[in-house]
């Protein structure tokens, strides 16, 4: 049987906090950020993953409310939850756009030291010029070279890291240093995860990642997502099962099936209040559609294909017209309102029913070849995590598919990753 990989998102810049839940927390308070990696530590989990805005995202030119109001900077916190938990490890959103490869190889290697070989690092290419306005060089790069300043920008890190207390001569087209990494000898390799889903996106993570997120809900999708990354992996020289595939999921538990169930809808409603509602379809949209009724039906009119009303975001749909068309099919099929489909396409994957019926579904999507495992998102911080672990934790540990405590000593070691990928030549 296939050990699973679970790790969790400290919530951050996402479309489903409910800022409004009884027993919700500071999104920046330390005390917050503690409390879910001692959880997760508790559980055992193999991750804590922290994502980063570097820029406050606008909507009609004002900052959109309903995200996180600035946080503090990524690395920094891992630092200090480091100092507060033992074998858990930490993921950090860093861009390989806006940082230079020598000074951000150094903090990881700095983390990954200090930490006992607990870091890791999700490649991030960054938008546009919205974001690069808050650095020296600006939006320098096109975005079809985002990839290659990428697979340059992680073959030097790596590079550098294999070269403690040594020269070094990178000569790559986005990465060319020459110099001394004065930094103690060690063994540095931080786990390197990525998030893009697009056939880039794969491609790139086959050559160089550890891990790969995806947004694939159904055990069909991922069956036939873990298919193609295997295939890219071959074609990369790489091993079956060298990179791990990890989806994004939710966990909605109830003493009963039924009483999960109700779970669902009241958090699915809380998540998409009806200005959420609106504020979700002018993403797509661009329009302004705040005279527009979120329980009546799909705006008329269609979208603006030139104007960009949402800044600070990753585009989730290549083709406008093609996701309009579909989401007005199937308001129309399903009878939905603005509120109701908005729910319906921006769910991800959710784990609904007793904590037995939880476990048992998240083990069958790794036994069958569908992930390795999930990186879960509570709802509401910082407790919203608490009873997975107390609940569901436990059960897949008796099942013998879930440690009952760490044994390898550093992230890679528990993710049973192989050594990091040699740099590209």
């Amino acid at each position: 049987m296939k050990e699973i990989i679970l790790g969790a998102q400290f919530p951050g810049v996402n479309n489903f906090t409910i800022w409004s839940h009884p027993d919700a927390g500071s999104q920046i308070g330390f005390d917050s950020f503690r409390h879910l990696a001692k959880t997760l530590e508790r559980g055992k989990f193999d991750f804590m993953f922290l994502a980063e805005g570097l820029r406050l995202r606008e909507q009609k030119g004002r900052i959109y409310e309903m995200d996180v109001a600035g946080r503090p900077n990524t690395l920094a916190i891992m630092a200090a939850l480091a100092g507060v938990t033992e074998g858990l490890g930490f993921i950090a959103t860093l861009s390989s756009t806006f940082n230079d490869p020598y000074v951000l190889a150094r903090q990881l290697a700095s983390f990954d030291h200090l930490s006992n070989g607990r870091a890791g690092w999700n490649v991030v290419t960054s938008p546009g010029p919205f974001t690069g306005a808050n650095f020296r060089r600006g939006d320098y790069l096109p975005h079809d070279q985002r990839y290659d300043r990428a697979r340059d920008f992680v073959d030097a890190a790596r590079t550098l890291w294999a070269a403690p207390g040594r020269d070094f001569d990178i000569d790559l087209p986005h990465a060319k240093l020459k110099g001394h990494f004065g930094f103690p000898h060690g063994d540095y390799r931080p786990v390197i995860a990525q998030a893009g889903d697009s056939s880039g996106g794969r491609d790139f993570a086959a050559s160089h990642a550890d891990v790969i997120y995806s947004r694939h809900g159904s055990l069909a999708e991922g069956q036939a997502f873990y298919r193609d990354i295997q295939t890219r992996l071959g074609r990369n020289g790489r091993a079956p099962g060298s990179l791990k595939i990890l989806p994004g999921a939710h966990a909605i538990l109830g003493d009963t099936e039924e009483e999960a169930q109700h779970n669902l809808r009241e958090v699915r409603l809380a998540q998409v209040s009806p200005r959420a509602a609106i504020a979700a379809l002018e993403q797509t949209w661009n329009r302004d559609l705040s005279a527009y009724d979120p329980d009546g039906p799909l705006p008329e009119v269609e979208p603006d294909l030139e104007t960009k009303l949402s800044l600070g975001r990753t585009r989730l749909h290549d083709d406008v017209t093609e996701t309009v068309r579909k989401w007005r099919a199937l308001a129309e099929a399903e009878k939905l309102s603005i509120r109701e489909l908005v729910i319906r396409v921006t769910a991800r994957k959710h784990f609904v029913g007793t904590p037995a019926q939880v476990a048992a579904e998240i083990d069958e999507y790794v036994q069958s070849d569908a992930c390795d495992g999930f990186v879960f998102a509570p709802h509401y911080v910082p407790g919203g995590f608490d009873s997975f672990v107390d609940q569901v934790i436990p059960i897949l540990q008796e099942k013998g598919v879930f440690r009952r405590d760490y044994t390898e000593g550093t992230l890679r070691g528990n993710l049973g990753l192989t050594p990091a990928p040699a740099r590209a030549a």
